[in-house]
């Protein structure tokens, strides 16, 4: 067989998994016992449950909210309109919340969106490379008129994610099996904070101010800019007391990695 008959059947089988494509008929062989419909169906109801598999392992507390039956429903038409863009199974899902908040069905129920966007979210923390944190005394030789000019590097694993439902809370109490709280949209959304020490998955929310600052030093500024960012919610002769501790809270939870 050449190569590009070899790509060709590939080509054809691939189709066929994923859209029933007739074209991979031609090069299988069946018998009267194990006809070629059967042979074709192992591996493509194999291939689907695979699919499943992924989506209930990146989506465990989605899963388990809405029930196995609907999830293997909402998971079938979810596997129907995208195809597995990646080599390994592990990143299979990474739509699913757009999916959730712009389907008809699942629109109205805003909350199932943002916890698959806090489920992905997770698994993206947990997945992103590693790097060594710095620590405080990396700040103590600095002198004072160089302050202004420092700039941080984040973690990789560093995420901030605005939610306006308790979806968090709800993973949390899925997760662990314990009583589930009451869905609940708070007044304003909350922005959360989600990071990886070493193997632990960690997050918290964030006051609006904290969040201006983090905002700003992630994006390469300075911290004479964090200062100014941290004016428009304190005075100017506090602002550079709260950017302080700010960036002392970032060094000692692990988020920076390094300062220039």
């Amino acid at each position: 067989m050449t190569m590009s008959g070899l790509a060709r059947i590939q080509r054809d089988f691939q189709e066929f998994l994923l859209r029933q494509a007739p074209g991979i008929v031609d090069h299988v062989a069946g018998t009267e016992r194990v006809p070629i419909s059967t042979r074709l169906g192992i591996y493509s109801g194999g291939y689907r449950s695979r699919l499943v598999e992924a989506l209930q392992t990146n989506y465990p507390a989605l899963s388990r909210l809405i029930g196995e039956r609907d999830f293997a429903q909402l998971a079938s038409e979810y596997i129907a309109a995208h195809d597995s863009r990646h080599f390994s199974i592990r990143y299979y899902g990474d739509a699913l919340a757009e999916c959730l908040a712009t389907d008809v069905r699942y629109r109205p129920v805003p909350l199932l969106a943002e916890l698959a966007q806090w489920e992905w979210t997770m698994t993206e923390v947990f997945d992103a490379a590693d790097a060594a944190p710095i620590g405080i005394a990396a700040l103590a030789h600095k002198a004072p008129d160089d302050w202004a000019a420092l700039r941080f590097v984040f973690h990789p694993s560093v995420r901030v994610l605005s939610l306006a439902w308790n979806a968090p809370q709800i993973w949390k109490a899925l997760i662990e099996e314990n009583e589930k709280p009451q869905a609940r949209l708070g007044r304003e959304p909350t922005s959360w904070l989600l990071w990886r020490r070493e193997l632990q998955e960690l997050y918290r929310p964030l006051t609006l101010p904290e969040e201006d600052a983090l905002a700003t030093a992630r994006a390469g500024d300075s911290f004479g800019d964090v200062c100014e960012a941290t004016c428009r919610h304190f005075s100017e002769d506090e602002a550079p007391a709260h950017a302080a501790a700010f960036l002392r809270t970032w060094i000692e939870a692990g988020l920076i990695t390094a300062v220039a």
